[in-house]
């Protein structure tokens, strides 16, 4: 391969890794190996500038720009570190600063690097103005609104000697609590899991909507602060002050003068970092100085006064006992390495999913295997490899099963999917208790008692072979089964009338049709109003409900025409489950802005952007997504386009603030 070609292959793969690093928030190499493919594209642009181009990945940092948000231009660049990955490399880079500062006394500041989602954020008079995420270094996503919604971030700083404007820097990071939380729920939902806390922090503070982001608990930790007038002329003092003002700042900052402290530094945190809330990657060592930063200035694409150490993750190498073959709720069958117990991180595993026939290929698993183990994330248990040396030649290749390994009905692949299904749905056990756990659960029709082996024991005993027999139970029935004693039946009888009162749209997601998860089954009740209507459309007419799509509609259509699902639909509506949206949902709540067509822009306080317009139907207005002459007024909140602000003044539409539209509201009661 002659040198252009192969710049334009690691061109391209780095595109593509950058892409599902920062944009699908699935990673498939490590952050070594794409620091091997950015230094050889480096050299080799070097070697041959012919071949230069201004798009080339060396010319920039990643992006985890979305479309979903307004983006905005950073104030100042946010650049990249360089990495190392030995304590050999961190000495070199001290090394360098020593002779660059020929002869000054400089001090290094070691700090945690935070495994999390970059974030800057401006305070002006001590008040949260704006949050906007790293996106491609130069502008990034104005995420304010999510931000707010994280409770260790402060809206208002504690009194101090705060600079009237200023940027912070920071991580918004998912403690490895909720972390294991929301994996276990969107395992329990079939949905794919976050492969570690860094890709679960960014998608969340992606969310559209920030009561989901206020739900999974984010957490952040602050490292830079700038501005034109800080407090100290040196990077550990300004830290220490932000966190007397009332940031997360971390307790393992430490200011050093010596190599040997460094690398004590290094040893320390390579084995404590396992006691900490949250994930982490590595190391970061900066310049104490600001004037001794701002005289060693910048390479292309990061400071020469930083450099960041990154950790090996931890790995170990144990035998294979068997491979398990276990069927889901949805009927995906998915391999489970089972193996020797092992002690990684800090606990002790004994099991790694596989995850589908192509990853347990391409591993290429021969029984009695030595397995190399890591841990992604710190948290899930990965299969990295298989130690050659140790294979026994004869042992026979582990072979992906072809029949359900509970049922034994022979399986299908998913067309366009890595996944193997049992197309037994409504007779294999743990697809039929699955739906049961499924239907009952806290987001769903919250029916507290019903867990996983409440659903196994109702099934085996006959008492609910589908979702519509819950609605036959007694307590006379529950109290005959072992290990339900007459309170736990009380207590499940009390969730099963409850339940009846859960809302249409978790109606819908409870009732684990293909591909609707929680926000689908939102926009499907809002689209079709009632069961009745869903039930009578044709699969184009699904589709045409925004945010469906044709594949998703095929799965409604076809699941609504099957026998059980029917007739445990007309069951959950002869028990008063509710089957349509409610009529005060539909009906206006009041007419306080009755024939007005209003545009809302911005970021808010009080109320999120979906809530807003909820209130302006309900109310009579009318929803309109540009400002046009028959715009009645713009709701403003914080960040409001300068674009859109001329364009009201010229056409002379009024602005409301959140608070004066508030007033307006509660001043027509």
């Amino acid at each position: 391969m002659d040198p252009r070609q192969k710049i334009e292959r690691l061109r391209q793969e780095l595109n593509r890794h950058n892409h599902n690093y920062y944009i699908l928030n699935a990673p498939e190499i490590s952050d070594r190996e794409f620091d091997a493919m950015m230094k050889e594209l480096e050299a080799l642009e070097a070697q041959y500038p012919e071949y230069h181009d201004d798009l080339s990945p060396t010319q920039r940092v990643g992006s985890d720009l979305s479309k979903g948000f307004e983006h905005i231009t950073h104030a100042r660049p946010m650049m990249s570190l360089a990495n190392t990955y030995n304590i050999e490399e961190v000495d070199e880079w001290f090394g360098r600063i020593s002779r660059q500062l020929e002869g000054q006394e400089f001090n290094i500041v070691g700090e945690m690097k935070f495994d999390g989602t970059s974030i800057s954020i401006t305070y002006r008079h001590g008040r949260m103005v704006r949050a906007v995420t790293r996106g491609d270094g130069t502008q990034g996503d104005d995420v304010t609104a999510n931000v707010k919604t994280i409770r260790s971030i402060p809206l208002q700083l504690l009194p101090g000697n705060w600079p009237e404007e200023f940027e912070i820097r920071g991580e918004i990071l998912m403690p490895w609590e909720v972390f294991e939380k929301l994996n276990a729920e969107r395992a329990y939902n079939e949905e794919p899991l976050f492969a570690n806390p860094r890709n679960a922090a960014s998608g969340t503070l992606k969310t559209l909507d920030s009561r989901e982001v206020a739900r999974r608990h984010l957490d952040a930790r602050f490292y830079y602060l700038l501005s034109d007038n800080l407090p100290f002329d040196n990077h550990y003092e300004n830290m220490l002050a932000a966190e007397h003002w009332g940031f997360k700042v971390s307790k393992a900052m430490a200011l050093m003068s010596t190599l040997k402290e460094v690398d004590d530094y290094i040893a320390y945190w390579d084995e404590h970092r396992k006691e900490l809330p949250v994930a982490t990657d590595g190391l970061v060592f900066k310049v104490n100085s600001l004037r001794q930063q701002l005289n060693m200035g910048y390479t292309a694409k990061s400071p020469r006064w930083a450099v960041a150490f990154k950790f090996n993750p931890e790995r170990e190498c144990t035998p294979l006992k068997f491979v398990s073959f276990e069927t889901g709720r949805m009927g995906i069958v998915t391999p489970v390495a089972n193996l020797e117990p092992v002690l990684l991180s800090g606990t002790i595993v004994k099991r790694a999913s596989l995850h589908n026939d192509d990853i347990m290929q391409e591993l290429d698993i021969h029984q009695g295997d030595w397995l190399y183990v890591e841990k992604a994330g710190e948290i899930i248990p990965q299969i990295m490899g298989v130690d050659m040396s140790r294979r026994d030649p004869e042992a026979p290749k582990v072979v992906f099963v072809k029949e359900c390994p509970e049922c034994g009905t022979p399986l299908r692949r998913i067309f366009g999917d890595a996944a193997w299904v049992c197309p037994n749905k409504y007779g294999c056990r743990p697809q039929i208790t699955g739906r049961i756990e499924h239907f009952c659960a806290r987001r769903m029709m919250d029916i507290d008692g019903i867990g996983e082996e409440t659903a196994e024991l109702l099934f085996a005993n006959g008492l609910v072979e589908n979702i519509g027999q819950i609605y036959d139970l007694t307590e006379e029935k529950l109290s005959s089964l072992d290990r339900i004693g007459p309170k736990t039946a009380k207590r499940i009888i009390k969730g099963i009338e409850e339940s009846k009162s859960r809302p249409f749209e978790r109606v819908l997601y409870a009732l684990s049709i293909p591909n609707v998860g929680e926000t689908t089954a939102k926009r499907l009740a809002a689209g079709v109003v009632d069961m009745d209507n869903l039930m009578s459309m044709d699969v184009e007419q699904i589709a045409a409900i925004p945010d469906i799509g044709p594949v998703i509609a095929k799965g409604i259509y076809d699941f609504l025409r099957e026998p059980v699902n029917i007739l445990n639909i007309s069951r959950l509506r002869d028990a008063g489950v509710q089957l349509r949206v409610s009529e005060d949902r539909l009906s206006p709540a009041g007419t306080a802005l009755e024939g007005k067509v209003i545009v809302i822009s911005g970021t808010f306080a009080h109320h999120s952007r979906d809530e807003y317009k909820e209130i302006i139907a309900r109310e009579g207005g009318k929803n309109a997504g540009s400002i046009s002459r028959k715009t009645s007024f713009v709701l403003a909140g914080e960040n409001m386009g300068p674009a859109k602000r001329e364009k009201c003044a010229a056409l002379n539409i009024p602005i409301l603030t959140e608070d004066e539209f508030l007033a307006l509201l509660a001043k027509e009661e």
